[in-house]
């Protein structure tokens, strides 16, 4: 099981998360030289949000001394570096910790490069709305225009760069080249949207799934439409404008920044990691420093300055989709953080060992950027970077939100009871062989002893399950927290929800009973419980005979369905067998690649040939112990050892382990 979850971890890369509440757009603010953008200073008379602190780097970096090493100690985070913007200038910009622990070489805002993830994407998005601005992509037209390739229609409905940047074109996830070590897997951008396309498995517009496939297209879109490879285009429209010398996408790194890169690790006490490349290179492959995020920040808070014109900038910053409210929303590629009331808009991004958070303040011109080379103990550095923003917004931009309101008790008792169930996340694989994730990875929501909503999955930065009140109808409240959670009900039942730290891209769906885990695992558990005292009474009772010189008095055709349904049995144990150890073969990340096809397609047509059989070898057996009129045990355990085969059969099937094919 461990090694199946830490491939469910290697599949959620990549991704952003938020907070929420929707205000008006930002005002336009002056453009500023990129000479002033590098200026380490605080405007001269910083004002204080209401009843919060003023923004100026004495006290910013107080803060900061006071949170972030000791965070860092604790949880076993090798270093990090910090940036925060205020109306085009730079407030601070520190390093903490160390971008090698063994030299115990410290971290430099200026030189040292982290690997953002995801953050990379708002660079992908700021490309394509440089291509709509100059009219060579059109957000609502079929993307098929721009290809080389053709994708095909859902329910009659075409893929749109809208979609794509709102991550609802309904592709299923994808994983294969996500991440990898070994540079000889990078192949050009092309090729990997080409042969990696997965299904289409929502109605377009309707279901946000975060897709780092689908961003990888929009690149390859820019990269056809602009006539330049993406590399050489973000150089030289998005890099070079805003002075940004410290940064790549190009994989490996050029030799002039190798010497900049931060080691990354899992913990601060552990060995480095290769660096991590991404066929996905759109999507996650930026390399920078923390000051030329800081420039990034300023020209989006400036109304894209240097990028794009205003309109443009506006139209990308606040064009909200709408899909669960109250909760945070994706606009053209950022989606929304809102904490406090304010409006924010931003990306988080993580690959295994670098974790990175943007947020941009709008209405206060404000952006903050963190990064961090350690996935730390027990996965700390999530709760560092969330702490760090909240604590931020909570010190320099207290609550203007109206006072949360209230459901009497009876009323959220029941609004409770509706949410209970096993849920299905919206960023899956519904056809590939990691379908099985499926199974084995639904939230399971249920009501405490008062009544209370308890999703257990959902947990504070202490690590313990949050606790929810409702603060209106089927919209909670974390107790003592920014987080919110809410669903949606059709014809008095609730068939969706999600939190504000995922909604904008993901959303939670109810298990259908036929995929329901709550019954599902529990008699896969006793069907794998049935076949494996199958088998082992082969040797057992053959020793018990020998023992007593007790011939086995069957007749030859029983003697043989004997013998082949415990060989079946003992087949389907080792097949499944065989798919835990691939699941834990595959963690390593250059088995992400080609390098598992072999493997992949032996376990899927072994596993094909294995269960059918099994099922007609059992089915066999039932028959003859019927025929037969063995005694009443035996005929009970031959139709266990049916329903047993029959079980694995359908669970195989179900989720993606028959599917025949290695575009996972």
């Amino acid at each position: 099981m461990r090694s199946i979850k830490l491939f469910a971890s290697l599949a959620l890369l990549l991704i952003g998360g938020g907070v929420a509440a929707q205000l008006a757009p930002s005002p336009a603010t002056p453009a500023v030289s990129q000479k002033q953008a590098q200026k380490q200073a605080s405007p001269s008379q910083p004002l204080a949000a209401p009843g919060g602190r003023a923004l100026t780097k004495q006290d910013l970096d107080s803060w900061l001394d006071g949170f972030l090493p000791y965070a860092l100690a604790k949880g076993d985070v090798a270093g990090g570096v910090v940036v925060v913007v205020k109306d085009g200038q730079i407030v601070t910009k520190r390093g903490f910790g160390y971008a090698d622990v063994a030299t115990r070489k410290p971290v430099d805002p200026d030189l040292t490069l982290f690997r953002p993830g995801s953050v990379s994407k708002l660079f992908t998005w700021t490309a394509v709305m440089q291509q709509v601005e100059a009219g060579k992509i059109d957000l609502d037209a079929d993307v098929n225009k721009y290809l080389d390739f053709k994708i095909p229609l859902k329910d009659g409905l075409p893929v749109t760069m809208r979609q794509i940047m709102t991550h609802t074109t309904g592709f299923e996830e994808h994983g294969k080249y996500t991440m990898f070590n070994d540079p000889k897997y990078l192949m050009p951008l092309g090729d990997y949207v080409k042969n990696g396309l997965p299904r289409r498995v929502f109605v377009p517009g309707t279901t946000p799934s975060y897709s780092n496939y689908a961003t990888a297209l929009a690149g390859y879109i820019v990269q056809r439409v602009s006539g330049m490879p993406y590399d050489d285009y973000v150089e030289q429209r998005i890099f070079k404008p805003l002075g940004m010398a410290h940064s790549t996408f190009r994989q490996p790194l050029p030799k002039q920044f190798q010497s900049l890169m931060a080691s990354g690790y899992m913990e601060a006490s552990g060995e480095p990691r290769k660096f991590e490349v991404l066929a996905t290179v759109p999507a996650g492959a930026l390399s920078s420093s923390g000051t030329d995020m800081a420039r990034f920040m300023v020209a989006h808070l400036n109304q894209g300055a240097g990028l794009m014109k205003p309109e443009t900038a506006r139209l990308m910053h606040n064009s909200p989709l709408t899909l669960l409210p109250p909760l945070n929303r994706m606009e053209l590629g950022f989606f929304e953080t809102n904490i406090n009331g304010r409006q924010v808009i931003g990306h988080l991004g993580d690959t295994m060992a670098f974790h990175t958070a943007l947020h941009l303040f709008m209405n206060e011109n404000v952006g903050v950027y963190a990064s961090f080379n350690s996935m730390g103990k027990d996965r700390s550095v999530g709760s560092v970077r969330r702490a760090l923003f909240e604590g931020f917004a909570d010190r320099y931009f207290p609550n203007i939100a109206p006072a949360d309101g209230s459901v009497d008790a009876k009323t959220a008792v029941e609004h409770a009871k509706m949410m209970v169930g096993n849920w299905l996340n919206s960023r899956r694989s519904e056809t590939t062989i990691f379908a099985s994730l499926k199974l084995l990875s639904q939230v399971s929501v249920t009501v405490g002893p008062k009544g209370e909503l308890i999703v257990p999955s959902a947990r504070g930065m202490d690590r313990e399950p949050m606790k929810w009140v409702e603060i209106a109808p089927f919209v909670w409240r974390n107790i003592g927290g920014h987080e919110r959670l809410a669903a949606k009900v059709v014809d008095g039942k609730v068939v969706r929800w999600s939190m504000d730290g995922m909604s904008p891209f993901m959303v939670y769906d109810r298990a259908p009973a036929s995929q329901s885990s709550i019954w599902l695992l529990p008699l896969l558990y006793a069907s794998m419980g049935v076949l494996l005292l199958t088998l082992l009474h082969w040797p057992v009772s053959a020793l018990i005979r020998r023992r007593y010189k007790a011939p086995l008095t069957l007749q030859r055709r029983s003697l043989l369905a004997y013998r082949s349904v415990r060989l079946g049995s003992g087949l389907v144990l080792a097949v499944l067998g065989g798919w835990v150890w691939a699941s834990s073969w595959i963690s390593n990340l250059d088995n992400m690649t080609s390098r598992s096809d072999v493997q992949m397609w032996s376990l899927q047509i072994i596993g094909l040939i294995v269960f059918v059989g099994a099922v007609l070898l059992a089915g066999w057996n039932l028959l003859l112990a019927v025929t037969e009129k063995r005694g009443w045990f035996g005929k009970l355990w031959a139709a266990l050892i049916l329903i047993a085969t029959l079980t694995v059969l359908y669970v195989a099937w179900t989720f993606g382990l028959l599917t025949m094919s290695v575009n996972f």
